[in-house]
């Protein structure tokens, strides 16, 4: 077993803990060690069994997945891995794991009888490997909460606003990509709260994830960001101040008609191994936008976007890269590194500031 990845297996159906590590120990790098039917057999079991990976369901008796979650990550964090199911309130549960501490999700059906083991098979394991002996801490939820409460109360209410960087008539030719892949939705959750007020550029999201969760995805951006974000639609007009996060399972790419730019989504082959795929925006933003374009390349696994950002850099735009202490998965954004397409590295906390200061 030396050298081998120690996961734990927490799921309430024993069906469902047997596929999984049936699944995961399909690769000779990784060894189930342990399998939980409830949260606090979940806790109880990582602190006895001491896994480098644990993946979690959420929804399970005696203690839930994020109960458990947050435990774990409070005594010793470690990379956990939700289950998570189809569903929009398991797509929102999803992303409270994230802001509690998840490093990613996999998808899950209701029933994983109607899964195609070899693709669940083939992320599951791949995440696995490319978490493991990640950086892992809880993010700081109180950054979350204040967004939310400025985006309900609105700015004008804020007892003690601090001083605006733009006002309502500031305007930018510059817009922003964004790629990131795996510990990219709590990362971007951080750097969209962040933005200012009456920020006046649009900004353009890949963030590599499944169908059926983006839409839930741009929603929660949109309630946590000055920003109006949305899933974007084919050709939804590119606005200052507008986020478009690419629906699962499709590309954006954006097109100038009329002297106006728009986004589109379509489906086409996939690209550098994904679709949507950072590559198929950043090439486009190189086209359409050039030196207007500020490009920002997250953690995740893989290189992704690593060509597109070549291509922004020698367009003559900005080039921003995640660091690797920052970074869930320092992959991705190393290539682009590597390559010598990127301006600035910096950690994720001062991403947003970075941006406003090319804005």
């Amino acid at each position: 077993m030396s050298g081998q990845i120690r996961v734990l297996v927490v799921d309430d159906s024993s069906l469902v803990r047997k596929v999984i590590t049936d699944i995961l120990e399909s690769d000779p790098l990784i060894k189930v060690v342990g399998t939980a039917e409830n949260g606090e057999a979940a806790v109880t079991m990582a602190g006895r069994l001491d896994p480098d990976v644990i993946t979690m369901d959420i929804e399970m008796p005696v203690l839930d997945g994020l109960t458990a979650l947050r435990r774990i990550i409070a005594e010793k964090p470690r990379p956990v891995i939700m289950m998570s199911v189809f569903t929009q309130h398991g797509a929102e549960e999803t992303f409270k794991a994230l802001e509690f501490g998840a490093v990613d999700f996999v998808p899950k059906p209701s029933s994983m009888l109607s899964l195609s083991t070899g693709e669940i098979g083939e992320q599951l394991r791949s995440k696995v490997k490319s978490v493991y002996q990640s950086r892992v801490a809880p993010l700081d939820r109180s950054t979350f909460r204040e967004a939310r409460r400025e985006a309900h109360a609105g700015a004008k209410q804020r007892a003690e606003a601090p001083p605006r960087v733009f006002d309502q008539s500031s305007s930018s030719p510059r817009i922003v990509a964004i790629g990131t892949s795996t510990g990219g939705p709590a990362a971007l959750m951080h750097v969209f709260s962040n933005f200012p007020e009456h920020f006046p550029s649009p900004i353009l999201v890949v963030q590599h994830m499944p169908e059926g969760f983006t839409r839930a995805f741009a929603e929660r951006l949109d309630a946590i960001s000055p920003l109006k974000v949305k899933e974007a639609e084919d050709m939804d007009p590119v606005v200052p101040g507008g986020g478009y996060i690419a629906p699962g399972d499709s590309h954006i790419s954006i097109e100038l008609k009329n002297k106006r730019k728009y986004v589109r989504v379509f489906k086409g082959d996939k690209v550098s191994g994904h679709r949507p795929s950072i590559d198929v925006l950043f090439g486009s933003m190189a086209s359409v936008v050039g030196k207007d374009t500020i490009a920002v390349i997250m953690t995740g696994m893989g290189r992704d976007g690593a060509e597109g950002i070549v291509r922004i850099r020698e367009a003559g735009g900005r080039t921003i890269a995640q660091d690797e202490g920052s970074s869930i998965v320092f992959g991705m954004n190393r290539v682009a590194v590597e390559k010598g397409a990127v301006h600035d590295i910096v950690p994720l906390s001062e991403i947003p500031k970075k941006i406003v200061e090319y804005i």
